[in-house]
């Protein structure tokens, strides 16, 4: 055969085993994961094959790659990134939980606003949204954060920064992910609209639409009575940390009415306001504080559509853009 026929037949030959090998790689791996396995970097996983518990941990929602940053997944947006996060790597070990915020110029952040009356709000929070933490680091004079750090369980844990930087006064969430050596079985989330914590009991009303602003109200009783020394916390009487089941993207959630002042009480209510971006399962965890005891009520609600609702939810548009 001459060597222009031989070239063009392995022309042929090359062009139909790269058509074969997509065919291939499309049947097998899901374009959602492909796009999340793009998307992540090294820096998302700490010493652990990367892609464990990534169907849990990206959920398949639709426009999940789209909202990715907004909802709190990415680890950089806006010019700023969070760097790996270093931490005890056994259930039990203590240590330090340690991280940093780079700015756009590369360099560490060490110039941030407060937010809910902290710097930095640190979440933590299992794949299947058990072992829920949401805690305040301390930060030295180089931008690195840190604080003292035990792992309950094993695990793949979202760790996500929520923080405003003083350079643009905007809010931003970013996340990576820490895996967690040892037995685990994951618990899967079922609706709770009602549980029992240290003696409070804690129910959640309200209808959550997706893609609107909906009214979510939190009451709190004790014993079969209103609780009515809720305590300020956060600048409200409540903090509410919302995530979506499957990815845990984060939701930015508005208390209602003024920030309370120092020695003020309220209760049995707390309403808050929040906007889940598609219809799902939804993780919520209940910050409320009584004779200076911090107390979180982790609920589980799933969304409604607009006619269940009625009218009434939508055009809410109270609150900051970065409450929560």
């Amino acid at each position: 055969m001459k060597a222009p026929a031989r070239l063009g037949l392995y022309g042929l030959i090359l062009v139909a085993v790269f058509a074969v090998a997509g065919f291939t790689a499309n049947a097998v791996v899901p374009e959602d994961t492909v796009q999340a396995w793009v998307e992540e970097t090294p820096e998302d996983h700490h010493g652990t094959d990367e892609h464990d518990e990534g169907d849990q941990m990206n959920g398949g929602h639709e426009g999940h790659e789209a909202d990715a940053a907004s909802l709190g997944l990415g680890l950089a947006q806006d010019g700023y990134q969070l760097t790996s996060v270093s931490a005890p790597t056994g259930t039990g070990d203590e240590g330090e939980l340690t991280f940093a915020v780079r700015g756009p110029d590369g360099h560490p952040v060490t110039d941030f606003e407060l937010d809910h009356e902290e710097e930095m709000h640190l979440i933590a929070v299992r794949a299947d949204g058990q072992h829920f933490a949401h805690v305040h680091p301390e930060r030295d004079e180089d931008g690195t954060w840190s604080i003292p750090w035990q792992w309950e369980a094993a695990g793949t844990y979202r760790v996500f920064a929520d923080f405003v930087p003083a350079e643009t006064g905007e809010g931003l969430t970013l996340s990576t992910t820490v895996q967690i050596d040892g037995d685990y079985e994951s618990v899967p989330a079922e609706p709770t609209a009602e549980i029992s914590v240290n003696g409070f009991d804690v129910a959640v009303e309200g209808d959550l639409v997706a893609g609107s602003a909906s009214e979510l109200t939190m009451t709190v009783t004790r014993e079969g009575e209103p609780v009515t020394a809720l305590e300020p916390y956060l600048g409200a009487f409540g903090h509410l940390v919302a995530l979506r089941d499957g990815d845990l993207a984060y939701l930015h959630v508005h208390p209602h009415g003024d920030a309370p002042d120092a020695g003020e009480t309220s209760g049995p209510e707390i309403v808050f306001e929040a906007t889940a971006p598609t219809e799902g399962r939804y993780l919520l965890y209940l910050d409320f504080q009584v004779e200076g005891e911090v107390h979180t009520a982790p609920l589980v609600i799933d969304t409604t559509s607009s006619t269940d609702s009625g009218e009434g939810q939508e055009g809410n548009e109270e609150g900051e853009d970065h409450d929560h």
